[in-house]
């Protein structure tokens, strides 16, 4: 049996590949009865599409594989903490377990600014793991964050030369 470290590691190679794209350096897997039944990373600006976050492909590609829409005995490992549609998709999906790496204060809904998955109205809640390789998790993003504002400032400063 594997760690919580060995599958975010997993979902890190995984963000690694939304980056390679231009994608912002999210990933996501799916272990089911301790194999890897679902890998993805962010697809919003490649498919153009708001909900191809990385969870969410991650879940709907493991559903397919498992024929059903529950997902009772799943873990999800994500790079980034799950924003609200993705909250929602794994309570709806009956996700057993999410195990995290960065915290997002803007969206995070499992504990930063709220706390979805463990919401005791909803019929379902799921076990919650933070913090796992949390630093090397953050760093893609800031890294990946810090590149695209430095490209944009290169940009307006060339656009600004040409006047």
């Amino acid at each position: 049996m594997y760690t919580d470290e060995y599958y975010m590691q997993l979902a890190i190679e995984e963000a690694k590949k939304a980056e390679a794209i231009h994608e912002v350096p999210i990933g996501a897997v799916i272990v089911w009865q301790d194999q890897i039944i679902s890998r993805a990373h962010n697809l919003r600006e490649i498919e153009q599409r708001a909900i191809a976050h990385a969870e969410l492909l991650a879940i709907d590609d493991a559903c397919k594989k498992l024929g059903t829409w529950r997902l009772e005995d799943a873990t999800l490992y994500v790079t980034l903490e799950p924003c609200p549609m993705c909250a929602g998709a794994i309570v709806l999906s009956r996700v057993k377990r999410v195990v995290y790496g960065a915290a997002d204060p803007k969206g995070g809904c499992a504990g930063t600014l709220m706390n979805l998955l463990n919401e005791e109205r909803f019929n379902h809640q799921a076990q919650v793991v933070s913090g796992v390789l949390q630093e090397e998790c953050g760093r893609l993003l800031s890294d990946f964050f810090r590149k695209l504002r430095e490209k944009k400032k290169a940009k307006k400063l060339g656009e600004s030369s040409k006047k």
